[in-house]
């Protein structure tokens, strides 16, 4: 297995942990990209996103995910 393939299966487990109708951190770099990609497809399970980059920010929002500052969440029960 590849390092991408071995990426693309933890971001795929890693959305098994997505806390219902919460927000959720995401990171930067490949890994939490195949995430967001993987959370794409389960979208209308959580609130939305809090970003800790701009290039992530723009791909959650390029998927229709709601982007909030952490200074507007109370928690963040899942961090990728």
């Amino acid at each position: 297995m590849t390092q991408d393939e071995q990426k693309r299966l933890v971001a795929r487990e890693a959305v098994k942990f997505i806390v219902e109708d919460a927000y959720l951190g995401v990171g930067t770099g490949t890994t939490a990209n195949y995430f967001i990609d993987e959370l794409a497809k389960v979208k209308n399970r959580i609130k939305g996103a809090v970003a800790s980059s701009i290039l992530t920010a723009e791909r959650l929002k390029g998927y229709g995910i709601p982007v909030i500052e952490l200074t507007s969440v109370d928690e963040i029960p899942v961090y990728v």
